[in-house]
């Protein structure tokens, strides 16, 4: 079952802005260790449930992770060899917005080393530059 809400008030969202950096979300909350979004992209949710599977078989059932983006906007796409017009196309996926500087996912419960390699894994499957954190050092 994908990432996606249950419900939404508007079934189709406009394209909104993704300018600035993150204002919430942007500081380690529950984890020791994290990964922090470099540039501006919308990440599906198919990209997020990668990440958590690379990041959970690389753990080996230790520790605990901590998935802060949720894939909360819907995304429109026309078929293909359609002429314009006509409304707006059908929802093609789920996206979460992602600003410089938000926690993407977050982890405790194992060594430094073990979430260099789960965060190196899970930064291989997103389109944009990430950067490993760890709580008390700031940047």
């Amino acid at each position: 079952m994908p990432l996606m809400p249950k419900r939404v008030k508007y079934r189709q969202s406009q394209r909104g802005s993704r300018k600035g950096n993150a204002m919430s979300g942007n500081t380690l909350a529950f984890g020791e260790y994290g990964l922090r979004a470099m540039e501006r992209c919308w990440i599906t949710n198919i990209q997020i449930e990668a990440c958590r599977v690379a990041i959970n078989r690389e753990m080996k059932r230790k520790g605990k992770l901590w998935i802060r983006i949720f894939p909360d906007k819907s995304y429109s796409k026309k078929p293909l060899e359609v002429r314009m017009g006509k409304g707006k196309g059908a929802i093609e996926g789920w996206v979460a917005v992602v600003r410089p500087g938000r926690i993407l996912f977050e982890m405790d419960g194992v060594s430094e080393t073990q979430a260099v390699a789960c965060m190196r894994l899970a930064a291989t499957k997103l389109p944009i530059r990430t950067t490993f954190v760890r709580r008390g050092v700031t940047l």
